[in-house]
This record gives structure tokens, sequence and C-alpha cells, in this order.
């Protein structure tokens, strides 16, 4: 069946809104975006009627819960929208033969690693969001063996509430800032997402055989202080940075050491080659820039 409709949740997060804008590239298919108000993922029971009514040829869930401090309070609100309606959402494509693509998180690993996890890492959580989102995974595959799940990591864009932002705004308004130096992982653009995400369902288009689990990050890797040192850099912001350890920052819930993602699995199977994450964030403050 040759895919023409996508069905895109989520539009107002990261991911949704970059898709929405990279979608006028690609006229060859109809993408119908809905928010929360159209299609609330804390509504499972809801999906069939909603996926009906569009008949999309596919189906990109973007939305997820992502509060993950607060996700340690709200585990029933968590669970509910990043388990029981992804696996809702997988078991809807496989009845209905379509498409599914879902997305996961570094966070569904232990962060005690000292090189980069693969797809087949074992799952160990450390932290509510993570459980929920490995859970999430483990759901959708079981109830569609073709759905495809993209883990990535430390996303950013010129759109929503992300890192690249809240530290432009902070540098802004401060004099100096204490950033965590000692967790290591890829920050991503959403918006090269967006584009690896399309390219998929290109694939998917001529036959190819996609499904399964896939990473993808920007390349290189980094630290929350390096990250925030290179936007500084970048924006041509005034402001004394300075590292400090996971201990002197507490958080609710606990973050992995080390995440780093492996994607040589989707480059290879995509053919597609990865920007550099200092590159991709040169071009989303330039988007913000133009804002």
């Amino acid at each position: 069946m040759a895919i023409h409709k996508i069905l895109v949740t989520g539009a107002n997060g990261q991911l949704g809104w970059e898709l929405a804008q990279a979608a006028a590239s690609f006229p060859a298919f109809e993408f119908v975006f809905v928010d929360r108000n159209s299609m609330d993922l804390s509504k499972p029971n809801e999906f069939i009627g909603i996926i009906e009514l569009f008949k999309p040829d596919a189906i990109i869930n973007t939305a997820a819960y992502t509060a993950v401090d607060k996700a340690e309070s709200e585990k029933e609100l968590a669970t509910t929208i990043n388990a029981k309606a992804v696996a809702e959402l997988a078991r809807i494509s496989k009845q209905k033969g379509i498409p599914f693509i879902t997305y996961s998180t570094d966070y569904v690993f232990n962060g005690n690693a000292t090189s980069p996890y693969l797809t087949d890492t074992t799952l160990e959580p450390v932290n509510f969001y993570g459980e929920t989102k490995a859970e999430g995974e483990q759901l959708a595959l079981a109830e569609n063996p073709a759905t495809i799940v993209i883990r990535t990591s430390w996303v950013f864009s010129s759109h929503g509430n992300n890192f690249v932002k809240t530290m432009m705004r902070l540098m802004k308004d401060r004099d100096s800032l204490n950033i965590v130096g000692d967790q290591r992982g890829r920050p991503t653009y959403a918006r090269d997402l967006a584009l690896a995400t399309i390219k998929m369902i290109e694939f998917i288009n001529e036959g190819k055989d996609i499904k399964g689990i896939y990473h993808y990050a920007n390349t290189g890797e980094t630290t929350w202080f390096g990250f925030a040192e290179k936007i500084k850099a970048l924006a041509g912001l005034e402001c004394d940075l300075s590292p400090i350890t996971s201990d002197q920052f507490p958080t609710p819930a606990k973050r992995p050491a080390y995440s780093v993602l492996d994607t040589q699995k989707i480059e290879k199977d995509l053919a597609i080659q990865i920007p550099t994450w200092e590159s991709a964030l040169k071009a989303c403050i330039e988007q913000l820039s133009n804002n």
C-alpha cells in the first residue's frame, strides 16, 4: 500500500512542529497534524474513532509525556501517555496494516556505560520517565512487531521549551550560571530528526524493510556544560559559566551519567550522514535570530 496521508500526533511539540515545517518540501505526502485538543494521548480509548475519521496510511507519534522530574509524582499520567497510548497506537496500526513510528529516549539506559549504547543494549532506566518510555517500546513491539521506535536524546529546536532556548534566556538575564558537567550525551536538533523520519517513510514507501529500534542523535558528544559553552559562543552572549556535578544540582529524577547513543544502524539503513551537533546548533540559533 502506498503511503499518502500521514497522521502526526503532538503537533505543538518540538518534533511535531519541525515535521510541520518540513512537510511543505515533501508534496508527495499529505500530513495531518493533531495536537492534544484533537487527540489527547491520555485517552487511548478515543484513538480508534479519531484514526477512522482521518484514515491515514501511516502514523507518526511525536506526542509524549516529557516532564522527567514531574513523572516521579505523576506516575499514572506518564504511564498512560508514554506506554498505554503507544501500545494502543501500535495495535491500531497493525489492525489497519499501516506503518507506525514512535520515539523513545536515551533515558531507557542506566548511564553506566563507557561506549555508545547500541539499539539492542539491555534496558535499565534510572528514573520513572525512562521506565514509562521503556515500557512503551516493549508494549508497542509486542502489539505490532513492525513498529519503528526511534530513540533520541537531548532534543532542541527553535520551537518549544528546551535547553538551548532556556540557556539563551538565562545568559541574557544573569551574570553567571552553574551547569552540570558530568553527564555526557548527544544533542539532537529536532529538525534533523524530522527529516530523517520523513526519509524513513520514503524508504518504507519504496518497499524497503525498515522496522524495529533505531537511534538518532546528531554526531559528536558533549556534556550539558560543553553544550552551554557552545550556545554562549554561537549566540555571542556574555555570561560566566561554571561546571558543577550532578550531586551539586539534585533533581527529583536521577539522570544517567552517560547516555551517548550509537547511530550507525540508522545511518546505514537510511544511507544518511548525520550533521554534527555543533553545526545543528548553529543552524538552530540562526533560526532563532531570524524569528
